[in-house]
């Protein structure tokens, strides 16, 4: 099979337009499934051509262990790719959980990759039971586990929690999975009185065992739910549960139910909308200038790219920016911009988000006051770009 045309190469402006004249209505749905798949590199092959033909358009990871996939396509196309699922026992009646809101731009095009595990989870799956599970619990269950004063955990990344998560819920520090997953499981064992890395338990003044919290998670659609609660019950926690299709199941549910949201805000999602809004409370700050606001996106500069919390104000002052400094690249005509860019590493390879508010807040002051005192941050675009747009 010739595989070099297997993927598209069009340039982003070039797709949105595409799809923007597209003119069919366009259903957001995701699924996953731990199975084995003997040859996942001929299957991402075959399932390119087959699901281009559908206009299918996503992110679809496929390994050994299985099938992580968030798609686009036609709404009139959806009976037709449940059946092209269900022609292949690996993926016969998958669950699929529909977006909350769908704008049918989710994605540009359409990226099928194998890769060693469908979810970067950074764990050695061969030093535990993996199917080892959590109990599932349906939205209804969730909700009264926590009026009974279960520990909630959300088990995304900060930058994820940000913008929407479950009241009185656990929000982890770290920036990727194995961080967070190691940030639980010692907050876990401080809360729990555990003591070693066998989960044997303290015990209160009178001599009796400290009885172990039951432990609730939840994560956008349940992948990385499935395993944190086996990594947690192989180190010793034993009262571990998982929300059912997470934060976008439980979305739907609570509208089929007519059940009150425990959750607030938005959820955080892995493309171009960015953000899915589940109730209209608004837990976070603009990062930049500190009013409530849960307006997500990223830095406009090239290089930089990182996430944040940024307000419509701040928005239109830094041009879609964190800084001034990236503003000012960002204005520069877009040859310019190449040419400054050049042999220049992104940030957001390194860190995907800020995560330190105040300090961004401080570094803008500082940089205004420079700007304002030598009329630009950047001496070197002067050799680039004899003309600037200063900015102030």
């Amino acid at each position: 099979m010739d595989t070099h045309h297997l993927r598209n190469l069009l340039h982003p402006d070039l797709l949105r337009q595409r799809l923007e004249t597209e003119g069919v209505p366009r259903t957001t749905l995701s699924f996953y499934r731990y199975v084995r798949l003997t040859d996942a590199e001929t299957l991402r092959h075959t399932l390119y051509q087959e699901w281009e033909a559908l206009g299918v358009l996503g992110r679809i990871y496929l390994s050994q262990e299985g099938i992580n996939a968030q798609v686009s396509l036609p709404t009139a196309n959806l009976d037709t790719f449940r059946a092209n699922l269900n022609t292949r026992e690996a993926f016969k009646e998958v669950p699929w959980k529909i977006a909350v809101e769908d704008d049918g731009k989710s994605f540009l095009k359409l990226i099928i990759k194998v890769k060693k595990k469908i979810v970067a989870d950074g764990l050695a799956d061969d030093a535990f039971d993996v199917t080892n599970v959590g109990t599932h619990l349906d939205a209804k269950t969730f909700n009264q586990k926590m009026e009974e004063g279960a520990v909630v955990i959300d088990m995304r990344n900060n930058y994820e929690c940000l913008i929407g998560h479950f009241e009185g819920a656990y929000l982890p520090k770290a920036d990727n999975f194995r961080g967070a997953i190691d940030e639980v499981t010692e907050m876990l064992r401080a809360k729990e009185g555990q003591t070693d890395d066998h989960g044997a338990r303290s015990v209160d003044p009178l001599g009796r065992p400290v009885a172990a919290p039951e432990i609730l998670l939840y994560c956008t659609g349940g992948i990385r739910c499935e395993k944190a609660s086996a990594y947690l019950k192989h180190q010793g926690f034993t009262n571990v549960a998982q929300l059912h299709g997470g934060i976008i199941d439980y979305a739907r549910q609570l509208k089929a139910e007519g059940l009150k949201s425990k959750y607030l805000g938005q959820n955080f999602v892995f493309d171009e909308r960015l953000a899915e809004r589940i109730t209209d409370d608004v837990v976070s700050t603009c990062m930049q200038c500190g009013t409530k606001s849960d307006r997500i996106g990223n830095c406009h500069e090239a290089t930089c790219n990182m996430l944040l919390v940024q307000c419509e104000a701040c928005a239109e002052k830094y041009a879609d920016c964190c800084s001034p400094s990236c503003r000012e690249i960002h204005q520069l005509p877009i040859e310019a911009q190449r040419v400054w860019r050049k042999g220049r590493s992104t940030r957001s390879t390194k860190t995907k988000a800020i995560n330190d508010p105040e300090g961004l807040r401080q570094r803008i002051r500082e940089e205004e006051e420079l700007l304002a005192l030598n009329g630009t941050l950047h001496p070197e675009l002067t050799s680039i770009n004899p003309h600037p747009v200063l900015n102030g």
